[in-house]
């Protein structure tokens, strides 16, 4: 990095903590997406004069990610429409709500117009930061959540940190011991974790931890007492929490990202130019881990975004068994009463984090695969 490049960035650092303490008082938002949202501005600046070039890449790509999301909401839109009734329908029971007071709460909410109508109507709203109400829980779809999308997005970060710490080292070990005990141990693992499905797994560590004292809390994200403890044991008791949804939603990605590793090495291992650095006298260490390593995990970056997308749609049933406070059991009870805007809210946020969890892949292969450039 050129000097003035170093200066200019270490200056632009006292614009993140002006930036956040702005967006702190203006929006008024939950720390964490006023942190997010303030570092990825920032960052876009610094990229000005650090790598122009991967500005470039990443604006293009975000610009893809606009008719994606269009896209994905006009059919979500239309699918619920597609439904009957809606979510004023089940009050039609009640002999005390007269059906003119029904029609017009469909009209204030929009819901008496065609579907496409009511799509290019949330997203005007949208546009302007509204993104609709949410009658069955009589709050903002927004505050709803981005609440709940931090639990998601903290057990989903913790379970995808684990996945790859094991499977990358566990993978290599199958690929060069392949057939022996260390191999059959590593795909016993892999086979049991793929097998086994994530709601039986998480009734079977349930009933075990109920059956030996409750050594661990199985429900829930917090304890009661909550607000008595100290950071220190606030953190503690939420890592406790944690364990058992981790635990259950961990154990399948890691398994098949153990198996898809094993399969790149042992491909790569085979290749010619693995066999020639092996022939030049080349140690088997710097082979594996300076020639084989680096191609291998190329495609497991490839189908990071997708992984990600695949944690968060697992989780919904496990955050329903353990009572995780996730949007599992918010987008379960908004499909249940039709709450639309409810519904578009949380399939906006995960066709969102999806795209960009593919972009940040992008932009990872880009930087470690010299032939991928970026230009």
């Amino acid at each position: 990095m050129k000097p003035k490049n170093s200066f200019l960035t270490r200056i632009s650092f006292t614009g993140d903590i002006a930036l956040f303490i702005s967006l702190l008082h203006v929006v008024q938002w939950h720390w964490f997406p006023v942190i997010v949202a303030c570092e990825t501005i920032m960052w876009f600046v610094r990229l000005i004069w650090i790598n122009p070039s991967m500005l470039n890449f990443i604006l293009r790509h975000l610009f893809h990610m606009i008719p994606i999301v269009l896209d994905v909401v006009a059919i979500g839109f239309f699918l619920i429409y597609l439904a009957p009734g809606d979510i004023f329908t089940q009050m039609e029971m009640n002999t005390d709500i007269e059906r003119e007071s029904l029609d017009q709460f469909r009209k204030n909410f929009g819901l008496d117009k065609p579907w496409y109508i009511q799509f290019f109507r949330y997203i005007w709203n949208a546009l302007h930061g509204d993104f609709g109400f949410s009658q069955i829980y009589k709050a903002p779809v927004f505050t709803l959540v981005s609440q709940r999308a931090l639990n998601n997005v903290l057990l989903a970060a913790a379970s995808m940190l684990f996945a790859w710490s094991f499977s990358v080292p566990a993978g290599i070990i199958a690929a060069t011991h392949q057939y022996k005990w260390h191999d059959q141990i590593i795909s016993v693992f892999a086979f049991f974790g793929l097998s086994i499905p994530n709601f039986f797994l998480a009734f079977l560590m349930i009933y075990l931890i109920s059956s030996t004292d409750n050594w661990l809390p199985v429900g829930g994200m917090y304890s009661v007492n909550i607000n008595e403890m100290s950071s220190l044991e606030k953190l503690w008791d939420l890592i406790k929490h944690m364990i058992v949804p981790f635990f259950v939603i961990g154990t399948s990605v890691t398994a098949s990202l153990t198996r898809i590793m094993r399969a790149n090495m042992l491909e790569i291992l085979g290749r010619q130019y693995i066999i020639t650095a092996r022939a030049k006298g080349s140690r088997e260490k710097s082979v594996i881990y300076k020639h084989a390593l680096r191609n291998a995990v190329n495609p497991m970056i490839t189908i990071l975004g997708f992984q990600l997308g695949n944690i968060l749609d697992g989780a919904a049933l496990v955050e329903a068994l353990t009572a995780w406070p996730g949007l599992g059991k918010l987008i379960l009870a908004a499909l249940l009463s039709q709450d639309l805007y409810l519904v578009v809210g949380s399939l906006v946020y995960s066709v969102v984090l999806l795209v960009i969890g593919n972009l940040i892949a992008d932009i990872l292969l880009a930087v470690i695969d010299p032939r991928v450039r970026i230009s």
